[in-house]
């Protein structure tokens, strides 16, 4: 069944991959090579621009701000803070994943500070969403322990608290602006397989924000089944991770509007 945000949904996929969103990403050192590869593959322009002698004056450049805690280092949260500010002044969208921010005080901290500079979409696995909202999780470092059923409550209550938008990633995405929720299927098994998806993934909603910055819930929502869609073609002609990955990167590339609608499957919450 076609939805209006199944439809809606469409249409921002379609604009992202005509318009070639820039995009500033704040990734890890693991994240980096694979998270531009699937940016280039599915349309958009990456720039892993992170250092605080510039990272502030490009994020008035891109078209959204992406910012992924995964290997930190002070001149990295320095550069993470002042793109965030510099965002914000330009009234540029960004996004936060708040990558095993339980683990550490250092990170604890940090997500704090990043939290206070109003991110427009979360992005996190179960565990992390359940923590940041306060929650006792199963987490341990990046892996998440919970299921995202489990999470659904925090991420609407840290939604209504942050006024951001709140998308939790697994086997069953969740995304909610506190109001509005939806479940959407698909992907594979083998991502959890691969290092780094899920902070590419990160990256993607950051194209998906810079395409569309006033509709921040539909364009995470889209760039979630972009995701799923292409994970779950992709599953079927691989054998395992490493020919996933390249099926992936291919399915992402070769993805149309028509495919996209046909495959796309969201559950309005």
């Amino acid at each position: 069944m076609t939805t209006e945000i199944s439809r809606t949904a469409t249409d921002i996929f379609e604009r992202m991959r005509t318009t070639n969103p820039l995009v500033q990403c704040i990734t890890n050192y693991v994240a980096m090579n694979y998270a531009a590869n699937v940016l280039l593959a599915a349309g958009a322009s990456p720039a892993m621009v992170h250092t605080p002698e510039e990272s502030g004056e490009f994020a008035t450049i891109a078209s959204a701000l992406t910012v992924n805690i995964g290997t930190l280092s002070p001149d990295w949260v320095e550069g993470m803070i002042a793109a965030a500010k510099s965002a914000n002044d330009a009234d540029k969208p960004w996004v936060l994943d708040p990558v095993a921010h339980f683990a550490t005080s250092y990170r604890r901290d940090t997500v704090a500070e990043l939290l206070k500079l109003n991110p427009t979409v979360i992005r996190g696995n179960a565990s992390e969403i359940i923590a940041l909202g306060g929650g006792q999780s199963a987490g341990q470092g990046v892996d998440s322990g919970d299921p995202v059923e489990q999470a659904e409550e925090a991420a609407r209550g840290l939604a209504s608290m942050q006024g951001a938008v709140v998308a939790v990633t697994g086997e069953v995405d969740f995304i909610t602006d506190g109001n509005r929720s939806v479940r959407i299927a698909g992907g594979s098994d083998l991502m959890a397989k691969i290092t780094a998806t899920g902070c590419s993934l990160t990256a993607l909603v950051g194209a998906y924000l810079g395409t569309a910055p006033d509709q921040a819930f539909e364009a995470t929502v889209a760039a979630l089944g972009n995701f799923a869609v292409a994970g779950e073609i992709a599953a079927k002609t691989s054998n395992g991770p490493a020919s996933f990955m390249t099926a992936f990167i291919d399915g992402l590339h070769n993805l149309d509007g028509e495919t996209y609608a046909r495959n796309l499957r969201i559950d309005p919450q």
